[in-house]
């Protein structure tokens, strides 16, 4: 099996050179509604009965859920775990002419 680093493309020896794997898990956040008294009152069994029986014929993933693996060297490695976002790539210094 071949591996390459997923940054900077150097290629990755099997069993000579460290090879880091990043999983990464991107979803839509979900914030939970706020509890009212009337939501405290009332008997949702039926109402639950009923969401988990839509859940069951629909299991198919969200699009706007996904996941993502890569494979880094060791030099990516401790780049990606100083700076996970890549947000010091984003910084623009400009020569004061």
């Amino acid at each position: 099996m071949h591996f390459s680093c997923d940054l900077c493309s150097k290629n990755l020896r099997e069993g000579v050179d460290g090879r880091y794997v990043v999983k990464m898990e991107i979803f839509a956040a979900h914030d939970p509604a706020e509890l009212t008294e009337d939501d405290l009152d009332a008997d949702h069994l039926e109402e639950m009965s009923l969401l988990l029986a839509d859940e069951d014929a629909s299991m198919e993933p969200s699009p706007v859920q996904s996941q993502k693996r890569f494979d880094l060297c060791p030099t990516c490695h401790k780049k990606f775990l100083a700076d996970p976002l890549g947000r010091e790539a984003l910084k623009f210094s400009f020569s004061p002419n």
